[in-house]
């Protein structure tokens, strides 16, 4: 029987596909120089990460190093990155999440220093495929106080968050999942961005947003909306508990609508469905997404 954990730290394949996402990091500018980790988990208690000081777009397989879940270095000529215990906290508040990448993509990076936060209820397939993105309050990077302040923001369904004047860390089951998340959230700020120069954003209403989480739990993805009998339709209320000072507010967004959450009248175990979840225009609406997000993935 094989090993869930491949074979685990001297697995060559893995270790060449944290090159190959480096590489994707660095031509997409999301790490300028040496900025940037990535890591695998691939044991019980053993990590594959990329070395502190070096290209992520420059890496070979001989570069990569392996840790325990304590950050203590088991293998590897380079010294590894600081910032590996950001990623086993992650790993280890989530067990469900195998491959880390944090990096400094531009456009969501420029919401992490305005402080800005990334509003919802907006992108059909930001609600789907990645639902609500959380801020991290700032700490100095390296040590496990920062690596701490991801810890309230763990919640189940949760794929990506903003590290507060820092970057982004997006995760997954593997290396491919948490780089596309990191690609989605870029793509969505520049959006936003782009928006805000035309007019401003324009929300959807009760109605479509509803909608898109019965899409989205039809999908099986989770989203921490599920959850929390508390939290509103649009995430507004999602991660509040988390803030014990400075929760970002919006400014250079107008505050999203408050709906109900999307548990109100149901129970955590048994949503109430839309009346479109079992319509033709429901399935064509799955149809669509699922095609387009396909597509992106192919490019």
């Amino acid at each position: 029987m094989s090993s869930p954990w491949n074979s685990g730290i001297n697995d060559r394949r893995l270790k060449e596909q944290i090159c190959e996402i480096g590489r994707r990091v660095y031509a997409k500018g999301f790490a300028a120089a040496n900025d940037g980790n990535i890591s695998i988990r691939v044991g019980e208690n053993e990590v594959l990460c990329s070395p502190t000081m070096i290209c992520k777009g420059f890496m070979s397989p001989d570069d990569i190093c392996a840790v325990d879940l304590d950050g203590n270095q088991l293998a590897g000529k380079r010294k590894r990155t600081s910032e590996i215990l950001l990623h086993l906290a992650v790993m280890k508040a989530r067990p469900d999440v195998k491959a880390v990448v944090h990096c400094h993509p531009p456009h969501a990076t420029a919401f992490g220093v305005a402080r800005e936060p990334i509003p919802q209820c907006i992108l059909p397939e930001v609600e789907v495929f990645l639902g609500e993105i959380p801020f991290a309050p700032y700490e100095t990077p390296g040590g496990q106080k920062f690596a701490d302040t991801v810890l309230p923001f763990l919640k189940p369904g949760t794929n990506a968050m903003i590290l507060t004047n820092h970057g982004t860390v997006s995760f997954g089951p593997d290396l491919e999942t948490a780089y596309w998340r990191t690609e989605i959230v870029d793509a969505y700020c520049r959006i936003l961005i782009l928006a805000k120069q035309v007019g401003n954003v324009s929300y959807l209403n009760e109605r479509e947003s509803r909608e898109l989480l019965d899409l989205k739990k039809k999908l099986n993805i989770d989203d921490p909306r599920f959850h929390d009998v508390s939290c509103d339709l649009c995430g507004n209320s999602a991660f509040r508990d988390g803030y014990k000072e400075d929760m970002p507010e919006p400014c250079g967004f107008p505050a999203p609508p408050e709906y109900p959450g999307y548990l109100a009248g149901g129970t955590a175990t048994a949503a109430p469905a839309s009346p479109a979840a079992n319509t033709p225009q429901f399935d064509a609406l799955v149809k669509a997404i699922t095609e387009q997000v396909l597509a992106a993935l192919g490019k």
